[in-house]
C-alpha cells in the first residue's frame, strides 16, 4: 500500500492545494500517469472579477479523455486563450498590490507556445514554489496505482464541484471585496496579488 500523499497538478491550483502542499511537503508525489479527468482544475482556474468569480480553461485538444494519461494531454492553441487569460488576469489584479511585483514573471506563461497542459502547469508550479519560499523538490509517480491510503489520496478531493465544501480560508483582503463577501479557495494568484510576499505566513 502505497503510504505516500499523491497530489495531481493543478492550473494555477487553488488556494487549499498550496496550503496542503505546505503540510505534506517532506513526503508527496505528483500524479503524472493518471487518467485525465475532465472538469477539473488540471486544466482551469478561478479568480475574483468585478462581476464575482471568474472561471478560466486552458483548452485541450479533442481526444484528451478520460484514457488519456495527464502527461500527454496537448493544448489547443487554435485560439488565443493565453491572450485572453492573461487580459483577464491584468484586468482583474492591476489594481491589487503586488501584481506589477510579479507580473513580468508570468508575463511569458501566456506569451510563448506550451504543446502539453502538464509541461505548463508543472513550470508553473515550479515557480509558484519558489515565489512562495516552499523549501521542497517536486518528485513524481512512476506509474500509476489504486494502492494508496485513502487519507494520503488527494487526486480526486479538490474539483470545482466541491470546493466549497472545504474548509473556508481566513479572510483576507481582495479586490472587490467592497462588491463581495469574501471568496475562499480561489487561485493562488489571488493570495498572491493581494498578499505579495506574506502569502507563505497566510499558508
Amino acid at each position: 500500500m502505497q503510504n505516500t500523499a499523491i497530489l495531481p497538478l493543478f492550473y494555477l491550483a487553488p488556494i487549499n492545494y498550496f496550503s496542503l502542499l505546505n503540510k505534506v511537503s517532506d513526503d508527496f508525489l505528483i500524479e503524472k500517469y493518471e487518467h485525465f479527468p475532465k472538469q477539473t482544475y488540471r486544466n482551469r482556474m478561478s479568480i475574483l472579477s468585478p462581476n464575482g468569480r471568474l472561471d478560466l480553461t486552458v483548452p485541450i485538444l479533442k481526444g484528451s479523455k478520460m484514457r488519456t494519461k495527464a502527461l500527454d494531454v496537448r493544448i489547443s492553441n487554435d485560439f488565443k486563450w493565453q491572450r485572453m487569460h492573461w487580459m483577464s488576469l491584468e484586468s482583474c489584479y492591476r489594481s491589487s498590490a503586488y501584481f506589477e511585483f510579479y507580473e513580468d514573471d508570468l508575463v511569458p506563461f501566456y506569451t510563448k507556445k506550451f504543446d502539453f497542459l502538464f509541461d505548463y502547469n508543472l513550470q508553473m508550479t515550479e515557480w509558484l514554489v519558489k515565489k512562495l519560499k516552499f523549501k521542497m523538490d517536486l518528485n513524481f509517480t512512476t506509474s500509476y496505482s489504486d494502492e494508496v491510503l485513502p487519507d494520503l489520496d488527494f487526486r480526486n478531493k479538490m474539483s470545482p464541484k466541491t470546493m466549497d465544501e472545504q474548509p473556508n480560508n481566513k479572510p483576507y483582503y481582495q479586490v472587490f471585496e467592497d462588491r463581495f463577501d469574501f471568496m475562499p479557495n480561489l487561485s493562488i494568484v489571488d493570495l498572491l496579488f493581494n498578499q505579495g510576499p506574506h502569502a507563505k505566513n497566510y499558508l
